[in-house]
Parts: structure tokens; C-alpha cells; sequence
């Protein structure tokens, strides 16, 4: 080493200290790179994403050749600087402490601080970049890391843990971690795409006692009524399909077009056999069916209404695949008047008149609340258990912090409530 240069040692340093840079940028993209975002280049054909996926898929390899390069190139420019320090100043304990401090210093601030904020800042160019280096080298050092990764694997298993490749679940991401992904993801995906696919999460949660129209407000047909109420009721009906019964809502015996029906009355032949000369078989539900679980049963039956019955058949509301979809995409413009219609919101005064009959989700989300909806699913149901009692008009009480005050009351059902708007309300609402 005595007979080179000063500048060849400069230079044997700037490039070790560049290689220990290297070493530590490609180990910090790699490992902070996204792995969703790499397969979706490499199924695209991009080659540096193929060999990154290549070399994260054997990690215990990588980060051994990368361990073992840094390291060695580590030592390396520690042993130069400390002859360069003894063949300019001498061999003294403060030469070599200065030495020793002056490679130290370099090294975290030029090897290891530095290019870690590098690499975790860009790490998909980066590693792509990287890539095209460390792949040869791990084929090249892979004798040596064998031996190294024996004796690591041997730790792992005195230890009884297991490595990363061995369980792919850990690479997997939960619903939950999903859902943050997606939240967290504003730049990148419309909201209305956004709220569309944390719909989906809320759906797996939901059945369709959840979202289904209640019992007392199905629009239904009854062919016991009177012939000119069945004609009046018929051509003021908001729907292309109705239920019919006899006597009772219980008795459900089909569904109706109404445009068949039309027909009938535009050629005066509207009667009870007529009427039940058309009607098509119901479709029922069990009580309790999970949304999801529903819609992929609608797909199946080629059906679009279905009547939701509990234990003992009784008709307990009626679900539509509209009401599935308006879950996913939102509320459609068109449709029947009534309380879901109503543009329900907060007047000036803070407060709200709400039917009693509406459901708790649909009052939660479109009025920012958080009323409990894990019970009764409507807001008179919410009300009863509360209370414990059917109350008159003019009681008030609190829930979830929401003030309320009982309007109307019609026989056992609570016909309209003023809910007023707590303090902390809720600001953030779903579109």
C-alpha cells in the first residue's frame, strides 16, 4: 500500500463507500417496494418487475447476499482507512480512535442514513435498478450464503419461528388492511369508485332483514278488496311488480305485473280470475339470508322480488335486487315516494321529522348519526325497546346522544319522531 497513491486510496474509498450505499438502498426499496403494484408490472411483461418479484420470493437468499456484501465492504473500507490513518500519522490509540470514528461517520451518513431515505422514498425504480445487479450476485455468492443460511435457519428453528416464505399468509392482505388500503388510496380511485368497493366490505356484514321494505310497508293487492279499489290502486301503483293476497298479507298466492293488469283494465276484463290467471309463483326468502348470499341466489333464480319470511313463514318484508344494487352504488333517482325518497337531512333549526317506520342504517347514514342498529332495525322498533312500553305523543328521550321527541302515534306503531342534532354529530357522511 506504500507504494500507491494518496488519490488511488480516495478512490478505493468514494467506491467502497458507494458499494455499502448500493447495498443498503437496494435492501431498503426492496423490502418497502409494493408488492401488489410489482405483480401488476410484471403481469404486464415489464422484466425488472419479474426479477424483483424474483428475488423477493426467495428473501432468505437476498438478504443474505446483501448482508454479507455490505458487511464485507464494510470491513474492507474500515481495514483501508485504518492503514491509510497508521501510514499518514503513525500507529497510535488516538490515531486509530480518529480513524475509526472518521469511517464510522462516513459510513452512516453516506452507506446507511442516507440511501435508506432513498430507497424508502422511490423504492419501485430503485429496486427495478437494483434488480439488474443483485440478481447475478445472488447467483454468484449462493455457495456462501447456503452455509450462512443454515446456520440462520438453525436459529430460526431453536427459536421456533418460521421464515417469511414459509407462511404466504403473512404476505396476504386481511379485509381489514384492504379497507385501510382503499380509504387511504384518495389520489388514486374516484370516491364513487371508493365508496362502491367499501360498500362491498359492508355488505358481507348485512342481510336482508337489514335493508328490506317492512311488512306495513309492502304495497300489496288484495283480491278480497273491492274491484274498483283493485283498479285504483292498480293504476296509481309506483311499481312494475306487486304482491297479491287473500284476506291477509300472510296469504301471499303470487306477484303481479302491473302491466298485464293494465292491459286488463284498458279492456274492461279486470276480475279476480283474471287476475289470478297471470300471476307468477312468489319467490320467499328466509329471514336472516346474507345480502351477499341473496344476490347471488336472485342471479341464480332469475328473480328480481322476493318476499322475506321468518320461522313460520310469515311475511316479514320484501327485498328487491334494486335494494342490493342501491346498497353497492348508491341511492337511484327514481322510484316510489316515501321515506327513503324523502331527502331526509337537518333543517335549520337542528332538527329532523323522521317516520317512524324508517330504517336506523338508512337515518344513520344520511343524517351523520350513530344509532344502534345491531337490535330493532327501524326506528320505531328502536324506540319500543327502549321505552318498554308503546308511549303517546309528546314523550321524549335520549339515544346515542340524540335527543328525540315522539310526534305521532298510530295504534301500536310510532308514525313520526323530531330527532335534534347532538353536539358531536357525525360531519363526514357517505355519498
Amino acid at each position: 500500500m506504500n507504494e500507491l497513491p494518496l488519490w488511488t486510496h480516495l478512490t478505493a474509498v468514494i467506491v467502497l463507500l458507494l458499494l455499502s450505499g448500493f447495498f443498503s438502498i437496494s435492501e431498503t426499496s426492496l423490502m418497502a417496494i409494493n408488492r401488489y403494484r410489482i405483480r401488476h408490472l410484471a403481469a404486464q411483461g415489464k422484466g425488472g418487475a419479474k426479477r424483483v418479484i424474483a428475488l423477493l420470493n426467495q428473501t432468505d437468499r437476498l438478504l443474505a447476499t446483501i448482508l454479507l456484501g455490505n458487511n464485507l465492504v464494510n470491513a474492507a473500507l474500515t481495514a483501508l482507512v485504518t492503514a491509510m490513518a497508521i501510514q499518514s500519522f503513525g500507529n497510535n490509540d488516538t490515531v486509530l480512535a480518529i480513524a475509526t470514528a472518521a469511517v464510522a461517520f462516513a459510513i452512516i451518513i453516506f452507506s446507511e442514513i442516507t440511501p435508506k431515505i432513498i430507497g424508502a422514498s422511490n423504492p419501485e425504480p430503485i429496486a427495478i435498478a437494483a434488480s439488474y445487479v443483485l440478481t447475478p450476485l445472488v447467483r454468484i455468492g449462493y455457495p456462501l450464503v447456503v452455509i450462512v443460511n443454515f446456520f440462520v435457519s438453525s436459529l430460526l428453528r431453536l427459536l421456533r419461528l418460521k421464515k417469511l416464505t414459509d407462511n404466504p399468509a403473512n404476505q396476504a392482505m386481511s379485509p381489514q388492511e384492504l379497507r385501510t388500503a382503499i380509504l387511504e388510496s384518495t389520489r388514486m380511485i374516484p370516491a364513487k369508485h371508493r365508496s362502491i368497493m367499501l360498500n362491498l366490505f359492508d355488505i358481507e356484514d348485512l342481510s336482508v332483514d337489514d335493508i328490506m321494505i317492512p311488512r306495513n310497508r309492502i304495497e300489496a293487492l288484495d283480491l278480497d278488496g273491492d274491484p274498483q279499489a283493485l283498479m285504483e290502486q292498480l293504476t296509481t301503483c309506483f311499481h312494475n311488480k306487486i304482491p297479491v293476497y287473500e284476506s291477509d298479507i300472510h296469504n301471499i298466492v303470487g306477484v303481479l305485473h302491473v302491466r298485464k293488469a293494465l292491459s286488463m283494465v284498458s279492456r274492461e276484463s279486470l276480475s279476480r280470475e283474471t287476475i289470478k290467471e297471470v300471476l307468477i309463483e312468489p319467490y320467499f326468502v328466509p329471514s336472516g339470508t346474507p345480502l351477499f348470499t341473496q344476490m347471488q341466489y336472485f342471479q341464480e333464480n332469475k328473480q328480481r322480488i322476493g318476499l322475506v319470511v321468518d320461522e313460520y313463514g310469515e311475511i316479514e318484508g320484501l327485498i328487491t335486487l334494486e335494494d342490493i344494487i342501491e346498497e353497492l352504488v348508491g341511492k337511484f333517482t327514481t322510484g316510489a315516494p316515501g321515506p327513503q325518497q324523502s331527502g331526509l337531512h337537518w333543517n335549520a333549526d337542528n332538527t329532523a321529522v323522521v317516520d317512524g317506520t324508517s330504517p336506523i342504517r338508512e337515518i344513520n347514514r344520511l343524517l351523520g348519526l350513530s344509532l344502534p342498529s345491531d337490535g330493532p332495525r327501524t326506528l320505531n322498533g328502536l324506540l319500543l325497546e327502549t321505552l318498554e312500553d308503546l308511549p303517546d305523543a309528546n314523550v321524549s328521550v335520549k339515544i346515542s346522544e340524540v335527543p328525540m321527541e315522539i310526534l305521532q302515534t298510530q295504534g301500536r306503531l310510532i308514525r313520526r319522531v323530531r330527532l335534534r342534532k347532538p353536539s358531536r354529530a357525525l360531519t363526514d357522511l357517505p355519498t
